[in-house]
């Protein structure tokens, strides 16, 4: 057992030894510190250098993400992706989505990323009814929904696509047989969905919150 724990002094010295943040990611952090509880719907710094040098490494095209928040982690894959590359975001919340979109539009990353504001569920039944497909999908939103978001990502995805699931470790809770509130229980619920899908290779890699990394066979 050789897992260590990530607080934010030794996050901050991942980032000091990684490579630069880009100006626009570091003020999205600057900004999200300044808004009380909800800065923790934002993804780590740890999570978005992970998920840039996947996309980089498998050179990702086209990615779906459902909940966008303020738009650091949209930034941060778009800033990995080619010219060509194409990020669909769906957000329910506008005042935070207007918000990401100037963050886009000052990094210059607008033409790579398309928000789509309601509801996440109609949006992805759209995409569907649309015959669009991505190569990887990132779900970061409302817990609730987590196995009805994945149920329809799952119909967006490539053969050999990639589904992204966020907080699925849920700071440990998961574990705590004395927790049982309800957000906790679904994601126990969530966890255990996922490990009896025969229709995906899977494994949860203790980054940020967990996340959970679905292959399409």
């Amino acid at each position: 057992m050789k897992n260590i724990k990530i607080d934010e002094s030794l996050e901050k010295y991942i980032s000091d030894n990684s490579y630069d943040l880009h100006p626009v990611q570091k003020e999205i952090i600057e900004y999200n510190n300044n808004l009380g509880e909800i800065k923790k719907m934002q993804i780590s710094v740890t999570q978005a250098y992970f998920m840039q040098l996947m996309i980089k490494i498998t050179n990702v095209k086209k990615i779906l993400e459902i909940g966008t928040f303020t738009g650091y982690s949209a930034l941060s894959m778009a800033l990995a992706m080619d010219a060509d590359g194409l990020i669909t975001c769906l957000d329910k919340n506008k005042e935070t989505s207007d918000t990401a979109n100037n963050f886009f539009k000052k990094a210059n990353v607008s033409n790579k990323i398309d928000l789509l504001i309601g509801s996440a569920v109609e949006n992805l039944n759209i995409l569907i009814n649309q015959n669009k497909s991505f190569d990887l999908i990132f779900i970061d939103a409302d817990k609730e929904n987590y196995i009805k978001y994945y149920d329809l990502a799952y119909q967006l995805l490539s053969t050999n696509g990639l589904i992204l699931i966020d907080n699925v470790l849920w700071k440990g809770e998961i574990i705590n047989n004395n927790k049982n509130d309800k957000i906790t229980n679904i994601i126990k619920d969530f966890n255990k969905y996922i490990k009896n899908d025969n229709r995906i290779d899977k494994t949860i890699l203790p980054i940020g919150d967990g996340v959970t990394i679905c292959r399409k066979l």
